[in-house]
């Protein structure tokens, strides 16, 4: 389709990118856009910083964190907590004394009832010798008088929106309980500092310095194949040595009998960690590569 065909507005078919484009520029409508390899990080780079790690380490769930940033994040958390936490307790006093006044007055409201109907108690005396219609004009006094009382009552409880004394006012939200564990920002589950494993990758060549390291495309290797290791390459962590071998390397050799190639340790099902790397830019490599953008929708 030409350009003029798509930038068409005389048509009588409203079109598939002109349904985008009209989306795109409104603001409203949820936007997904395909992430490509360069929105991807590296396998060996930190989840916070997306910079290559120099001291890393990863969770039991197979996130990477340089250990300095991963520090600074949980004492942030842990702080942030406990702002939450005075706020949530001054919030709590706030209740209870109002309550408390709310008891007080509502007890001040009993007695001043009680007051009233004791002082209202009047005893008339009898006449026997009353005339009939003299009855008859006190009931009919007293319905006037009551209905009066009613219509009054009524209108006092009229709402009456446009007198800015009386218009609603909107309750104060009230804060729930802020939780004290801190969650790992990957992963939402929660998280330790002595939970985190120290991770040790092997230089595809020892004599390189970090920096000329960092430089160069192909930069670890497997502790026991020696096979590069990167993206496209499934990885995992040995959690006694904390080496990195690939994820054919522990189903064809480790796991037969369950030891660490580099400490000797015995080895169980939770010391091997796979770990979360990742895409290539390619759908196969089963991460999700579509980023999406939550706005508000009009429906008609």
């Amino acid at each position: 389709m030409t350009r003029h065909g798509k930038n068409c507005t005389a048509g009588a078919v409203y079109t598939y990118h002109e349904k985008k484009k009209d989306t795109a520029a409104s603001g409203y409508g949820t936007q997904s856009i395909r992430l490509g390899k360069d929105a991807i990080k590296d396998f060996d780079c930190c989840c916070l910083s997306l910079q290559p790690c120099q001291d890393p380490v990863v969770t039991i769930d197979g996130f990477l964190y340089e250990k300095q940033a991963i520090l600074e994040y949980i004492l942030h958390q842990k702080i942030e907590i406990a702002k939450k936490m005075k706020v949530y307790e001054k919030q709590k006093q706030a209740q209870k004394s109002t309550s408390q006044l709310e008891s007080k007055s509502e007890e001040r409201e009993k007695v001043e009832r009680f007051k009233s109907k004791e002082n209202s108690i009047v005893s008339k005396p009898i006449n026997p010798f009353a005339s009939g219609q003299n009855k008859g004009s006190e009931k009919e006094s007293s319905g006037e008088s009551s209905s009066s009382a009613s219509a009054a009552s009524s209108s006092q409880s009229l709402p009456s929106f446009w007198i800015p004394s009386l218009t609603p006012e909107a309750k104060p939200t009230l804060l729930k309980k802020p939780s004290k564990t801190v969650l790992c920002p990957m992963s939402g589950r929660p998280i330790k500092m002595n939970e985190l494993i120290t991770v040790r990758f092997t230089p595809l060549d020892p004599s390189l310095a970090r920096v000329a390291l960092l430089t160069r495309q192909d930069r670890y290797v497997c502790a026991v194949t020696r096979d590069v290791l990167g993206n496209s390459v499934p990885c995992a962590v040995l959690r006694p040595s904390g080496a990195v071998v690939t994820q054919e390397c522990v189903e064809k050799l480790i796991k037969k009998d369950m030891t660490d190639p580099i400490t000797g340790d015995k080895l169980s099902e939770k010391d091997i960690i796979p770990l979360q790397r990742g895409g290539t830019g390619f759908a196969g490599s089963g991460v999700d590569l579509r980023a999406k953008e939550a706005r508000p929708v009009m429906q008609v």
